[in-house]
Parts: C-alpha cells; sequence; structure tokens
C-alpha cells in the first residue's frame, strides 16, 4: 500500500454557513464543531492534522488544543481549490497526500480517514480516492441531495450524478417500492487527492458537466483523471447541516469528555 503515515489530513472550516453561520464554533459536549473533527482526525494514522481557515475566531479556538492551523483565502469557489491553497502554503510535494475531512463531520470514523488514503495508495495512476456506500432505499435513490457513483471493474469512477444512476429499464418504469439489489452506491464526500493534481485542478474552469450537475468531481473526470471509489468499511454518520442535526450530534456526545474520557 505504501506509507499509510504519509498522508495529511485537512479539515476546511469556514465561517459562513448559509444554514448555520458559524457552524465549525457551534458547541457540543463543551468544545467547538471543529474541535471534535480534528480529535477524529487525530486518532487516524495521518502523520500531520492541518485545519485550514479563513477566519480568525477558527484559529483562536483550536490553537489552544494543540492544532495546526493554517489560514487561506476566503474566495475560494470550492473546497477543492481551498486545498490546493494549503499545500501551496506548506511546501508540499507533488506525489504527498491530502485526505479533505469535512469540519461539519464530528462523527466521522478514523478507520474512513486512512481508508480512503490507503486507497489511493493502491492505485498509483489514480489522482483522487473517495469512499460510497450501498443505497437500499429507494427514497435516498431518487433524492437529488444524496449523489450516485458507478464504478468500473477495478473500483474507478465512471460517472457521479444527483440522478438515480443506473437506471433500471424495466423497474424504474414506474417509481419502485423497494431495491432488490445492491446495484445502487451513494457517494461519500470523502475525499483523498495527490498534490500534484491539486495544483492542475485549480487551474481549470468548471467544465460543462459539472454546473449541470453543481459536482466538482467531474471536473476531474472531464480532463481524464481517475478517482477511485472504495467502498466504506463502517457506515458513514451524517454531518451537521441543519439546526436538527446539531442537536442530535449533541445528544450523541452528549457527557463525552473532549479529553479524551469517558
Amino acid at each position: 500500500m505504501g506509507d499509510a503515515d504519509s498522508f495529511i489530513a485537512v479539515i476546511p472550516a469556514r465561517h459562513a454557513s448559509s444554514r448555520l453561520p458559524g457552524k465549525p464554533l457551534a458547541d457540543i459536549a463543551g468544545e467547538p464543531m471543529v474541535a471534535h473533527v480534528w480529535r477524529r482526525a487525530g486518532e487516524s494514522r495521518a502523520g500531520r492534522v492541518v485545519v485550514a481557515t479563513d477566519d480568525e475566531r477558527i484559529r483562536e479556538a483550536l490553537v489552544p488544543l494543540g492544532a495546526e492551523v493554517v489560514m487561506t483565502s476566503d474566495d475560494h469557489p470550492s473546497g477543492t481549490d481551498r486545498l490546493a491553497e494549503v499545500a501551496e502554503r506548506l511546501g508540499l510535494a507533488d506525489d504527498a497526500v491530502l485526505v479533505n475531512v469535512q469540519g461539519d463531520e464530528p462523527l466521522i470514523p478514523p478507520l474512513l480517514i486512512d481508508q480512503v488514503a490507503a486507497r489511493l495508495f493502491d492505485d498509483p495512476e489514480a489522482s483522487i480516492a473517495t469512499l460510497a456506500e450501498p443505497i437500499s432505499d429507494v427514497e435516498t435513490l431518487f433524492n437529488p441531495n444524496a449523489v450516485k457513483v458507478v464504478r468500473s471493474l477495478s473500483g474507478r469512477a465512471l460517472y457521479f450524478s444527483r440522478a438515480p444512476i443506473p437506471w433500471d429499464r424495466e423497474a424504474f418504469a414506474r417509481r419502485p417500492e423497494l431495491l432488490e439489489t445492491d446495484a445502487w452506491l451513494r457517494h461519500i464526500g470523502l475525499y483523498a487527492y495527490r498534490v500534484g493534481f491539486l495544483a492542475d485542478y485549480r487551474d481549470w474552469p468548471p467544465s460543462p458537466l459539472e454546473r449541470l450537475e453543481q459536482l466538482e468531481q467531474l471536473r476531474a473526470l472531464h480532463h481524464g483523471h481517475a478517482i477511485q471509489v472504495a467502498l466504506a468499511q463502517v457506515p458513514h454518520p451524517a454531518g451537521v447541516d441543519t439546526e436538527a442535526d446539531l442537536a442530535r450530534v449533541r445528544e450523541l456526545l452528549a457527557g463525552h469528555d473532549p479529553s479524551g474520557g469517558a
């Protein structure tokens, strides 16, 4: 696989949020949400964990905990562009591997961070690795907010879409009530990147398919880069997008000692 400790976990954390302004600093069990993400990433096999933010308040909340924080521009069009700036600021080599850990996933299992990095090490010709999980219910399959992915025999992504792909020509003539196979996969937004790819990505304009689907990973496929997709080894808990999500996570982590105790 290569040296699993050679990857860097990067946690982008923007203060602005249309649904939950200041989301990274939302208190959960006595600590900001982004601190919980940082601790989870620290439990992975990453050799280094970096929080990338455009807001001084987030830096001030994390530095006392011992976190490494990199200040970035506040006008990046995507999280991938922010990662490219981080790689440049850290002076990383083109073959270095970064794992992008979303700053609103305080329940992220460290095992999944390790898995997505390992998948990229396993395919030296791939520029990106990501994860997916089986879809078992019709509502998720037809939900445009749940991104679907189809893979080749080697595990490389063929396409990502908000549409229910692949399309079952016979069963979907009418919307089905049950899914009888495991042919459908939901994409999990956890990515590992090679630094050299990030430098190229930043210079490309959005691709036509990316504009239609509003999925930035389609830009990589448009330019002929391979994306490896692994099936998640453990369930991927939902992140925090709404007040209801925040309440759910607060309840799950109630009584948790941020210092590591029970």
